[in-house]
Order: structure tokens, then sequence, then C-alpha cells
């Protein structure tokens, strides 16, 4: 299983493909080949929909936006401010996918269809998932390369792992429908608790390993995962996680562009030096607290680093943003210590949001 692409819902396609190329540093994909509308679709999706396609290394972004109210990505956004409508699944055995999905109960928004393309054929359906996010399934005769060393210019190589947020008592049920549905595995459990708010959270990992998909829910009314449902007006994907071969030079690259992230407050940096194992140079600790990069590491195995970063919600309101990532000596998982440090983050900007007292 791969991820073949995410679909974004927004109100201009235009205005966020220039954003992904002049902040992030994308390319813009001119023959990107999208599943084709199903043959009983009467109403082709450009005359309702405008898309634009935006990719680094082996990370591809669809952006959509609505030209009439007929679109899909019109009612998405009567609904839902701007986000992930829809994670695309390279996959092996879409039959198989969607009798599971059909004997689960699950909605198929689009049953399964085969088409050619450059003399290929692929399988494609889709099916609903949790509040309005949806996967889109393909199956192909051919295994399309993957991406495995990462472009030398490339700021960004690959997506680390995408976080889905669902109510309060829904996270067992999303657990069990990634299960059965598509396969995945429970990797980590995090209970996170502050004297302000609390959440529970699940790692799921495909059968393969080849992608993570943490899941959140919140514990306290208060809850920035609340917060987030609120604004979402319903389940969604929180954050997307990129990983780069440099972080320190990415996270530079980004300020210098004028991305905005969460603070990180310099005491967490004079904490981090006083931690068993510490296994970074002054130089470096140096850097990467002037980028306010978070760190982490296993104290029995600490050459194995997890930098993490995440941005402000890039649409506005408190909602989507993304995750920067580098894992060094192949670091794995999620570091307990950095999801804290995220967590009271983001608690910070709820109490100057006037959200969390």
């Amino acid at each position: 299983m791969k991820i073949e692409h995410v679909h974004f819902y927004v109100e201009d396609a235009k205005t966020w493909r220039d954003w992904f190329v002049n902040i992030l540093g994308f390319e813009i994909v001119e023959n990107y080949l999208l599943p084709p509308n199903p043959p009983n679709k009467e109403r082709k999706q450009e005359s309702h929909t405008y898309t634009e396609v935006v990719k680094s290394d082996s990370i591809y972004f669809v952006i959509s936006s609505p030209i009439l109210s007929t679109s899909p990505v019109a009612e998405f956004l009567q609904h839902h401010p701007p986000g992930v409508a829809d994670v695309t699944f390279s996959i092996v055995n879409i039959e198989q996918v969607f009798t599971q999905a059909q004997n689960y109960g699950t909605e198929i928004l689009q049953p399964i269809y085969e088409y050619q393309q450059n003399g290929i054929y692929y399988k494609s359906g889709k099916i609903k998932a949790w509040g309005s996010l949806s996967h889109t399934l393909i199956e192909t005769e051919k295994i399309k390369a993957q991406h495995n060393s990462p472009t030398t210019s490339s700021l960004l190589t690959s997506i680390d792992h995408i976080v889905l947020n669902v109510t309060a008592g829904d996270l067992d049920k999303a657990v069990a429908w990634y299960e059965k549905i598509l396969n995945f595995q429970p990797q980590q459990m995090f209970n996170i608790q502050t004297e302000y708010s609390a959440l529970h959270s699940r790692v799921m990992i495909s059968q393969d390993g080849k992608v993570q998909l943490p899941i959140n829910q919140p514990i306290t009314p208060n809850s920035q995962i609340q917060e987030f449902l609120d604004f979402n007006q319903g389940a969604g994907i929180q954050h997307i996680a990129l990983r780069s071969p440099n972080l320190i030079h990415t996270i530079s690259q980004f300020r210098d562009r004028n991305l905005s992230f969460l603070a990180v407050p310099q005491t967490y940096y004079s904490q981090l030096v006083n931690r068993p194992g510490f296994p970074l140079s002054n130089s470096e600790i140096n850097a990467i607290a002037q980028q306010q990069i978070l760190v982490d590491w296993q104290e029995n195995k600490s050459d194995a680093l997890l930098l993490q970063i995440f941005t402000q919600p890039i649409f506005g309101k408190p909602t989507f943003f993304f995750e920067f990532i580098e894992r060094r000596n192949l670091a794995k998982g999620f570091g307990e210590g950095n999801f804290r440090a995220l967590f009271e983050a983001i608690e910070r900007e709820q109490m100057k949001r006037g959200s969390l007292h």
C-alpha cells in the first residue's frame, strides 16, 4: 500500500497551487493522471470543478475548487472549512477491500470500475471513511516506480504520516474500521494529559509498514481535538507530516518565506539537554533551538533521532496544519516527548484564541 495522492478541497485552487510552489517548494504537475469519472457519470468533473496538481519528490497533492455550485467541492465547503477531502491509496486487491467494506456496512461512494491510461489497466473505486473524508482506492496491473531516493533539490521528499481526528467515543470504532477494511494494525498508543486538557491517540500502520495513520479523540470538552472537530464540523484530517532529509535547512528556508510555525519556549531546550542520553552537539542544539524544532530519542538508542516541527493552521481556522519531520538513523514511531510538546504548543495557541481556560 502507498499513498497515491491527497486531495484538498479549497476555495481557489490556483492560489493554493502557488502557495505550495512559492512557500513549500513544490512543482506544478501538468500531466498527472487522475482516475477518470466512471462511464455512468453524465457530467464531467472539468465542467464544475477546477483542479491543479503539485508535487515534491514522491508527494502528490491534488487541489480542487468549485466552478459551479454543482461541484462536490462547493458542497464540501458549505459544511467544512477548506481541507483534506480524500486520501487515495494504491492497493493490491481492490475487490477484497470492497467486499470487506460492504460486509462492514461501509458506504460505497463509487463502485469499482476499470479503465486504461497510457496502456496500463487500472481499477478504481471510492469508499466513505470518517466524517466527510473518503478513500479513493486504485489497483494497477503494474507497480509504479517508487521514489526511494530523495531528489537532492527537494526540501520535502515523502508523506511520513497522516493524522485523523474523530469525535469522542469513536476512537475504538475508527481503529476497528481501519483494521477490518484496510488491514491496518495498531502500532503505538498515547494518552496525553495536562492540567488543562487531554487526548487519546492510536497509531495505525499498514500491513506492509509503508503508511502510518495516527487517530486522535478528545477526552476533555476543551481539548484541542474537540476544538478542531468544532471548527471542522466533524471528523477529518488534522495534519499531514512531510519528511525532510535536512530539517534545519528546510525550516530555515520556510521561515525565510514567512511560513508561520507553532512557537516552542526556550525552556524546552534547557530541559532537553538534561535528559539522559542527550545526543546533540552544542552547535546543533543551538541551530535546532533557533528554528524551534522538537527533538526526541530513545534513551537506549540515542542516535535514532526524531526531529519535528508544526505549522500554524494554514487555512485560517484552527483546523488543518502541516508537520515537517526528519528521522535520523532509522528512527521509528512517534516520540512521546514530541507528542506532548506539540500538545502543549497547541494549548498555548488555544489560550491566545480564548478557547482554553
